[in-house]
């Protein structure tokens, strides 16, 4: 898909990743919705610098991933400010650190914090969102997911497995929305600069880039690149695809 003209809706568009899925996609000549929780003027920010720097509309949307009513009006701000909607980055993310042996620590009230943001929300961006890109033939969704969906690793139990739930989650949608929408993942590993990882304890952000085969965090511009090769591909769909400098393989 020709991402010139497009509209693009990226959830935790202000964060450390957001920001960098944003500007590529905006390089593409995308048309940027960067959508925050609570972080006001850093997304009004950001948005200013991508009109900027690659001369396109871009504008800041709140929304609270967990509420369905602030998701449909999001959907309809973002397409009645641009006309339409092409693409959806499920990027918005929550997470705690919590040994997983402690399960103590892993309260009820903190499990259902996590699989709202992590899971429930993007499910609920992709059911809001489907029908403008379905009535326009064509939708690009890219799920950002985490190689702690892949095995039991991670900043808590709830944490892997509300990404293992969200790469099953891209196959099913892809399978929900074919043909005319795609739907992939991107699975980062550690990631230097993000709000998920100041939520680490040193000692596992320390263990995680050591255990990798490059010795070093993976890289948030690989990641955002690999978004804006899942927005442009004709025929890749349902598909989860991991950088991690060589953490996991599977």
């Amino acid at each position: 898909m020709d991402l010139r003209g497009t509209v693009a809706l990226v959830t935790g568009g202000n964060g450390g990743l957001g920001q960098r899925i944003c500007h590529a996609l905006a390089r593409e000549g995308a048309q940027v919705a960067v959508v925050y929780a609570q972080s006001r003027d850093q997304a009004e920010g950001v948005a200013r610098d991508l009109a900027a720097r690659h001369q396109v509309q871009a504008a800041a949307f709140g929304c609270d991933v967990t509420d369905q009513a602030a998701i449909e009006r999001l959907v309809a701000e973002v397409t009645a400010r641009f006309g339409r909607l092409d693409i959806l980055v499920n990027d918005a993310a929550y997470n705690r650190s919590v040994p997983f042996a402690d399960l103590d620590g892993l309260t009820p009230e903190l499990w259902e914090r996590i699989m709202a943001v992590n899971l429930t929300g993007p499910m609920r961006l992709i059911k809001a969102a489907a029908p403008a890109m379905q009535a326009q033939g064509r939708g690009r969704i890219v799920n950002i997911a985490s190689v702690a969906g892949l095995g039991p690793t991670g900043s808590s139990i709830a944490y892997a497995v509300s990404k293992a739930g969200l790469i099953h989650l891209t196959r099913c949608m892809a399978v929900a929305l074919a043909p005319a929408t795609l739907v992939n993942c991107v699975a980062p590993g550690l990631l230097e600069g993000t709000r998920a990882t100041a939520n680490l304890r040193p000692e596992q952000v320390g263990r995680s880039a050591a255990a990798s085969l490059l010795g070093r965090p993976a890289d948030k511009d690989d990641c955002a690149e690999m978004v804006v090769a899942m927005c442009r591909t004709e025929t890749m769909t349902g598909q989860t695809v991991v950088i991690d400098s060589g953490r996991v393989f599977h």
